[in-house]
């Protein structure tokens, strides 16, 4: 055996210790949230988690260890365990894996005790919260540079769900191939339609002899170049994780202030945090000025609207519905009555729900 072989050896076997006294770290907090559930007390607790941070900075300075990282550690290590302390929570997301919708959910679910489902389209994403297949559903609503989402926001008129929550995700385009591949060997390269063309800059520079591939999503093009010598793809690091691939460039879009936004759906809304937004739709007269009539219960009241949609109300020609996100909470002294004065002013009235601002 070589001096690398011995010591990849012992590594494997501090690789197991550290596995089994994360298992028995694990298996103590399932204990303790148990006697919290008995208890009635909160399964989170930032004060000592707070202590347990410091303790383990200051014991990896005495070992000469960088205690920024291995506090990084221990917050997924705390993550873990209290995620096991709480009931599991089923979320549904527009998929296929590897896509910024799963992405969007992950990051929105970090804390909580998450397993995460794909639905085959936003239709699909709603009827399963809808009949209570999942506790939530996570669908995308708009991109700062495409525009909204026509089937979300379509489905949230018809829909007796509410949005609970709000996750703005930065389109961050990753150029990913196999591992074993150099950017030397990339001979196509796949995506979304809106993908590639959202790298064109990248792809004239740097591959302007590789021919381009359209897939039905960035987590199929992930997938196929995962199969195919010669192929590289432009897709999220989610999906690089999944399907065991290498990110050969990241951070390629043309533009790097594209987002997209996800709506969080429910049967109920979020309770006020002090720092809310609300969406509604509403309809008003076909007639001069109803419109300006009804937005002026905003207005007048100081309130910021942060968004204004229209969209056909089918049921009949030229008729619209408009909807409306605004700051505050529907709970709110003054957002109740700009409501109110809004209902007065309007032919229907939808409160779709009020959640956190994302941060």
């Amino acid at each position: 055996m070589d001096e690398r072989e011995r010591i990849r050896e012992k590594i494997n076997a501090v690789d197991a210790r550290i596995l089994e006294a994360l298992s028995e770290r694990v298996h103590l907090a399932k204990e303790i949230g148990q006697y919290k559930k008995k208890a009635g007390l909160s399964i989170v607790d930032a004060a000592r988690e707070t202590i347990v941070l410091r303790k383990i900075g200051e014991e990896a300075t005495r070992r000469n260890l960088p205690r920024e990282k291995v506090e990084a550690v221990y917050r997924e290590i705390i993550r873990l365990c209290r995620s096991v302390q709480m009931e599991q929570l089923r979320v549904a997301f527009l998929g296929p894996r590897g896509t910024f919708c799963e992405q969007a959910a992950r990051e929105h679910f970090l804390d909580d005790n998450a397993v995460f489902e794909e639905r085959p389209s936003i239709t699909d994403v709603f009827r399963s919260v809808t009949v209570k297949e999942v506790d939530r559903g996570v669908v995308p609503v708009e991109n700062s540079s495409e525009g909204p989402v026509v089937p979300t926001l379509d489905l949230l008129g018809e829909s007796a769900l509410k949005i609970c929550g709000e996750v703005i995700t930065r389109v961050r385009h990753n150029l990913i191939a196999r591992p074993d591949a150099e950017l030397d060997d990339v001979r196509e390269v796949a995506s979304h339609p809106q993908a590639l063309a959202q790298c064109q800059r990248y792809l004239d520079e740097n591959l302007p002899s590789a021919s381009l591939l359209e897939t039905r999503s960035t987590a199929d093009a992930v997938r196929l170049a995962s199969e195919r010598t010669g192929v590289a793809a432009i897709g999220t690091e989610l999906a690089a994780q999944i399907y065991g691939m290498k990110v050969l460039a990241s951070g390629i879009e043309d533009n790097h202030e594209n987002h997209t936004r996800f709506f969080i759906l429910s049967w109920d809304d979020h309770e006020p945090t002090g720092n809310d937004r609300t969406s509604i739709l509403f309809s008003v007269k076909h007639r001069p000025g109803s419109l300006c009539e009804a937005l002026s219960a905003f207005s007048s009241r100081g309130i910021n609207l942060t968004k204004i949609e229209s969209r056909p109300a089918r049921r009949g020609p030229w008729e619209y519905v408009f909807f409306c996100d605004f700051e505050g909470h529907r709970e709110d002294a003054k957002i109740k009555e700009a409501l109110e004065e809004l209902r007065t002013k309007a032919t229907e009235l939808k409160i779709l729900g009020s959640y956190p601002i994302a941060r």
